[in-house]
């Protein structure tokens, strides 16, 4: 399962959540840090990626363009790293269940709040 992180959560993330959440990149490490979103976009439903984000931004493109990729829109505001991780660790079933169920697939967006 491979998440693609935003430029809003930070790099450190990659690391530490590739435990649970095997293949996630931070789009720094992918040469996307000051892509605008439609790039962000176009790279995660190329390379098989569900986006991360803070930013409604992701969601309004999924209304426009549907599913591929799908998105996790964190609806808390701002948290810090380990707050992220701790929040995507206990929802991963949920995760899970949303990216790789089938009567799922045309669901472009799973909001954590």
């Amino acid at each position: 399962m491979k998440l693609l992180f935003d430029q809003n959560i930070s790099f450190r993330i990659e690391k530490q959540i590739s435990r649970i959440f095997e293949d996630s990149k931070h789009i720094s490490n992918l040469g996307l840090l000051n892509a605008d979103d439609l790039t962000i976009w176009d790279f995660a439903k190329n390379n098989e990626y569900i986006i991360v984000t803070f930013d409604s931004d992701f969601y309004d493109i999924s209304l426009l363009k549907g599913t591929p990729p799908k998105i996790i829109w964190i609806r808390f505001g701002n948290l810090t790293t380990n707050k992220i991780i701790e929040l995507l660790e206990t929802k991963h079933l949920a995760i899970r269940d949303f990216i790789e169920n089938p009567d799922k697939k045309q669901i472009a967006c799973l909001e954590i709040n």
